[in-house]
């Protein structure tokens, strides 16, 4: 397995209860700022296997991307049972939510 894939399984493992991260963001913690599919790629392919709690994972505008009503409401409940809230056109507030796992990484 490549190092980038490993440390998005890190950095994944690692999001807290009632807190998210983007695709982005992960990819560049995991040193490939411009890698946001090859997170996604990630999060379809081993969540299952490494149990990463895929559904702390959004864009970058705070949205849930699954597009299919299921598993956004599937998501969207698992969050929700975490303490995170939904702001109108059901976005999350990246401010109060946003993890950054700064402190984590230089450990």
């Amino acid at each position: 397995m490549e190092a980038f894939t490993l440390k998005v399984i890190q950095i994944i493992k690692n999001i807290p209860s009632g807190k998210v991260m983007t695709y982005g963001q992960i990819a560049a913690y995991a040193g490939s700022a411009k890698a946001a599919r090859q997170v996604v790629r990630v999060l379809h392919s081993m969540s299952e296997k490494y149990k990463l709690p895929w559904h702390r994972v959004v864009n970058s505008k705070g949205h849930i991307a699954i597009k299919d009503y299921e598993g956004h409401a599937f998501q969207r409940m698992l969050l929700a049972s975490e303490g995170v809230n939904f702001i109108e056109d059901d976005y999350i507030d990246l401010k109060k939510y946003l993890f950054y796992p700064d402190l984590f990484l230089e450990s």
